[in-house]
């Protein structure tokens, strides 16, 4: 094990004890700064969404198949509880460890959108008149939900313990794998089946509202997504000795791992596909954004699998996406405002 004092290095971007965190400028990493910038510029609430045409379909008999249906439920139960635990593991962990200002200013930001999601299925449940015990009792009751969430949970055990430090080459790698967990796997891998599904179902006019809204989350989480890539690439360029093979390696284990979870769980949400959508084109799409990720952390990709759902790039808008990852995000509004093709 390397001596801690080497892993506390002034101007890092974790283990620097010379920063003054109420001190902003002169910025250091001003990606940090261009994704808050970009998430003040995309806020929006869920009220500023009707759900009135939603209600008017949940309650007709004939408006949706008990599939549909099926899809909506799995898809609440799941992000319901997911966006709490990503929160709380940005509060309660990750926030601790990253010590530069402006990348703490972006996850105070994240943290009030992450806010914004849940109140979100909130929204959701109250409009349509659901039973809120069976919706967040889903990430126990539904094994495909339990399982994924519990992978990820299972990840961040050792960082979570308030005597925790990123003191070793050990313990940052463990540090790197809760960032991968949260941000490259549950908001980069684990929503995207999700996301596919709802916005199948709004390009048929079924469920609008709740789709509208699962748009305005996706953009939310392109810049999640988007600043912890950045933020596990800085890490590495400043600990380069941590990115040894094998951790890479790990790495790409834990995505083939969360793949084969997601893949379970488009089949269970949507068992019989929907619009001409089989639960297959589903699988297919997940491994397509995990060689996105892959690639984005500088590994190979795993899959090579097309994009099954070209129309996705305009409903989400990923050429934003491509944007984060590669360049810098362009033409965001405010969700009054914004529009979709």
């Amino acid at each position: 094990m390397q001596p801690a004092q080497l892993y506390k290095r002034k101007g890092s971007i974790i283990n620097d004890n010379s920063t003054d965190p109420n001190k902003m400028l002169p910025m250091r990493y001003t990606w940090a700064r261009e994704h808050y910038k970009s998430g003040v510029a995309n806020n929006w609430t869920p009220e500023e969404v009707s759900m009135q045409k939603d209600v008017e379909q949940w309650k007709s008999k004939d408006a949706l198949s008990e599939t549909e249906r099926r899809l909506v439920l799995w898809n609440l139960g799941f992000f319901s509880t997911a966006e709490s635990l990503t929160a709380n593991n940005i509060v309660l962990a990750v926030y601790r460890h990253v010590t530069n200002p402006e990348c703490r200013q972006y996850m105070l930001r994240q943290a009030y959108e992450e806010a914004v999601h849940t109140d979100t299925f909130i929204y959701c449940c109250d409009s349509l008149g659901l039973d809120p015990d069976d919706i967040y009792n889903m990430y126990q009751s539904v094994p495909s939900i339990k399982a994924k969430d519990e992978f990820v949970v299972n990840l961040t055990l050792s960082i979570m313990d308030p005597a925790f430090k990123t003191d070793s080459k050990e313990n940052i790698q463990k540090f790197v794998l809760d960032v991968v967990a949260f941000y490259v796997i549950m908001e980069g891998i684990f929503f995207y089946a999700g996301f596919a599904m709802m916005l199948a179902l709004r390009r048929q006019q079924k469920m609008e509202g709740i789709g509208q809204q699962f748009e305005y989350i996706m953009r939310d989480e392109s810049l999640h997504l988007a600043y912890g890539c950045d933020l596990i690439n800085t890490i590495k360029a400043e600990n380069p000795e941590i990115w040894d093979q094998a951790f890479q390696d790990t790495i790409v284990d834990l995505i083939r791992q969360a793949v084969v979870l997601e893949r379970a769980y488009a089949v269970d949400a949507c068992p019989q596909g929907v619009f001409g959508i089989n639960a297959e084109q589903f699988c297919n799409y997940v491994e397509h954004m995990a060689d996105r990720r892959l690639e984005r952390l500088g590994l190979p990709k795993v899959y090579n699998k097309e994009n099954p759902f070209p129309w996705m790039a305009q409903a989400t808008d990923l050429s934003k996406e491509k944007n984060f990852f590669e360049t810098r995000v362009t033409e965001y509004q405010t969700a009054g405002s914004l529009t979709w093709d």
